[in-house]
């Protein structure tokens, strides 16, 4: 199918790519248009803004995570209904997955772009250069004949004489300059110890960013020619992905909850869609501000976030630090990632958590950050041992001990990691489960037991 679109690069980190693909999906969507937003990478954050300014969710395509097959089936799937796709790339256009398992560029921004077959707008920082700016796009426009980029936009722009001292460079090149943005320190997003606060945290605030950055991109961008350059995009041969056909689906229509409010911002809407799929009734739960779970609750998901920040309200909802507990006590599926581990702790900087595991966490000076491919560890209500899974770590925060007993996973050269323990599967580890779907099957079927066990205990 044809659908126009096309993904913003730049040629590194911190030149304003987020803000300068915000704006465009804002000022997109301010014309009326169906945007479809997307973020190459595993990054969570990005794509909550981006779904600020679309109304519609911000979606991740990671080759690492759900294997380049599903890269273009995920992008169809989530810019269903769509005029018009934007995705934003990651780090410089080229850099990719730094493990020894795959080759270089791999997970690239050019990677991605490459297998969507869509233009590339090159978003360039020109706050330190003049003329050089027409080196440094020659040279990414001829590194890869793979990569097709389109156009390219100027940010940080220092004033008039600098705009045309850029494109006067430019033009020697023949690449079109789509547009040029003054330096607005004004609209920076505020920033935390992993990078930008979640949308979902900001409000109000972060809806009047995502419209001050609309209106300036509309000022200073050509959209006409990016939406021209957008449907330059050619068919792509691939089919939707329909998380019906990845699964299993289980009888019984267990309820799980899965955690969301601004304490558990970080989690993949493939995810809870291949919940849905396999059978599972899907609601949500704030522990800063629901007392208990769900009624019915048989399973319970808690991905990444900030806990951390929020330690002293999540401490201080007492009955629903008791009803995780008892849920966990009484076998139910509980599966945790990284913030969802440090809720079921002992305690989090010295608060009480909800005391599932016999573990202490704590903030950290130092960061833990990449790719890994693990295997799980032991059998647990998210994975038969042995399941190999590719997932990343992102966070500032540690746990002592680092692993149980019976640990969730294993990866070189960490060793063991995470904890399983009865119905709860605990970890740092981040998944995208569009790249295991088996793990959504398995986690129904587990809720779906104590459900049917509920049932026989009360006839």
């Amino acid at each position: 199918m044809t659908l126009p679109r096309l993904v913003l690069a730049a040629p590194s980190s911190n030149a304003g790519k987020t803000s300068i693909t915000t704006g465009l999906i804002a000022a997109l969507t301010a014309r009326g248009l169906a945007v479809s937003p997307h973020k190459v990478g595993p990054d969570y954050i990005d794509p909550g803004y981006h779904g600020l300014a679309a109304g519609r969710p911000g979606r991740n395509l990671d080759p690492w995570l759900v294997g380049e097959d599903r890269v273009a089936p995920l992008f169809l799937h989530g810019a269903r209904s769509a005029d018009v796709a934007v995705v934003e790339g990651v780090m410089g256009l080229f850099d990719g997955a730094a493990h020894p398992s795959v080759p270089p560029g791999y997970a690239s921004t050019a990677h991605v772009a490459a297998l969507l077959r869509a233009p590339v707008v090159l978003v360039v920082d020109a706050s330190s250069q003049a003329r050089s700016v027409a080196a440094l796009v020659y040279g990414f426009t001829t590194f890869d004949p793979a990569v097709r980029i389109g156009g390219v936009i100027l940010n940080r722009v220092g004033s008039d004489r600098h705009e045309e001292i850029l494109r006067q460079a430019l033009a020697g090149t023949r690449m079109p300059v789509l547009g040029a943005i003054r330096r607005l320190d004004q609209l920076h997003t505020p920033s935390r110890h992993l990078g930008l606060v979640p949308a979902a945290e900001r409000s109000a605030e972060a809806l009047a960013t995502v419209e001050r950055l609309g209106a300036v991109v509309a000022e200073g961008v050509d959209l006409d020619a990016v939406l021209a350059l957008a449907r330059t995009a050619p068919a792509l041969d691939a089919t939707p992905w329909d998380p019906a056909a990845e699964v299993q689906k289980v009888p019984g229509r267990p309820r799980i909850a899965v955690a969301g409010g601004p304490a558990f911002t970080f989690g993949y809407a493939e995810n809870a869609e291949l919940l849905a799929a396999a059978g599972a009734d899907v609601v949500t739960v704030d522990p800063l501000r629901d007392e208990a779970l769900p009624d019915g609750t048989a399973g319970l998901v808690v991905g990444g976030g900030f806990p951390e920040v929020y330690a002293a309200e999540l401490s201080a909802n007492e009955s629903l630090r008791a009803d995780v507990a008892a849920l966990a006590g009484r076998g139910g599926p509980v599966a945790a990632e990284c913030a969802g581990l440090l809720y079921l702790a002992r305690e989090l900087d010295g608060l009480p958590m909800c005391g599932v595991l016999d573990v202490r966490t704590a903030m950290s000076e130092r960061l833990t950050l990449g790719y890994r491919a693990a295997v799980a560890a032991s059998d647990s209500v998210l994975a038969a041992a042995g399941t190999a899974v590719r997932g990343h770590e992102f966070h500032r925060t540690r746990a002592e001990p680092g692993a149980g007993g019976t640990p969730a996973w294993e990866w070189s050269p960490s060793g063991p990691e995470g904890f399983v323990s009865g119905g709860v599967h605990a970890s740092y580890l981040h998944l995208n489960w569009a790249g295991s779907p088996g793990l959504a099957s398995r986690f129904v079927a587990a809720a779906a037991r104590l459900t049917e066990g509920r049932h026989h205990a009360h006839r």
